[in-house]
């Protein structure tokens, strides 16, 4: 993931154009850790998730491999933020992030595809809180505008897939077989996904912005190619309508995995 988001335009369209994440999935995960101290955001980015949950919860640490998307990040007295290498032996990770058995939370928004979850796993084990820890997940997938617009999006998105990483098939199938080996938090039945949407005022240029975000236009563009043709800008700007002016509301499905660590 890391040479995909490192440059500084990138991380800048990312941190503008990416969509913020509703109170609703951050009440629910905060309703399930019987304690509120210490939260470890993982794949921060711009820091979108830490600071919601620095609202609920007395500190954040948010970690990155990309320090660019760090720089974008909005600075708060209670969240720390680490710029973490791909490796990182255990004992170094409890020094620079959080110390055995001490955190409340893990949270992993829209980044844990790429992560090497083995490893990852191991520490999550070893800092969250025994018993009572609780680990959420969660991706957004293809937005929903209205159906000339929604069209033209699925020409263009089934149109990029050779440009996208193997594990984008993660997002697609809503976490469903992305490895979990977490049990259920109190008061549910499975650890998910439970679904919840975000939503985000954009016109044209917005959206268009959002797509430029995409790892695969970063992958096609090292490739020579340009996903957003005239062409394909035309047929965006047909769909839209008002020269591309017209503030819609775009709806961005979230689909939420959340456990606790318990026996294992």
């Amino acid at each position: 993931m890391a040479d995909l988001f490192t440059n500084s335009k990138q991380a800048e369209k990312y941190a503008e154009a990416r969509p913020n994440y509703p109170n609703e999935l951050f009440d629910f995960i905060a309703s399930k850790t019987p304690r509120h101290d210490l939260v470890w955001d993982v794949g921060t980015g711009s820091g979108q998730s830490a600071v919601v949950l620095a609202e609920k919860y007395k500190y954040v640490v948010g970690t990155d491999v990309s320090q660019q998307q760090l720089d974008h990040a909005q600075k708060l007295p209670n969240i720390r933020y680490v710029h973490t290498p791909d490796s990182l032996s255990l004992s170094d990770f409890h020094a620079d992030v959080a110390p055995p058995d001490s955190v409340d939370l893990v949270t992993v928004a829209q980044a844990l595809h790429w992560i090497d979850l083995p490893s990852f796993y191991e520490q999550v084990r070893s800092v969250l809180r025994k018993l009572d820890g609780v680990i959420a997940v969660w991706c957004y997938v293809e937005p929903v505008v209205d159906p000339a617009v929604d069209a033209a999006f699925w020409r263009l998105y089934n149109w990029s897939q050779p440009y996208w990483a193997p594990q984008r098939k993660h997002v697609d199938e809503r976490y469903r077989n992305l490895e979990f080996p977490f049990e259920p938090v109190q008061g549910e039945a499975s650890t998910g996904p439970y679904e919840f949407v975000t939503e985000k005022k954009m016109n044209l240029n917005a959206f268009l912005t959002y797509i430029r975000s995409w790892s695969s236009y970063q992958t096609a563009k090292k490739k020579g190619v340009e996903m957003l043709s005239d062409e394909t800008v035309a047929d965006f700007m047909k769909a839209w309508g008002s020269d591309g002016e017209e503030v819609k509301t775009v709806k961005f499905p979230i689909f939420l995995k959340i456990g606790k660590v318990g026996a294992c």
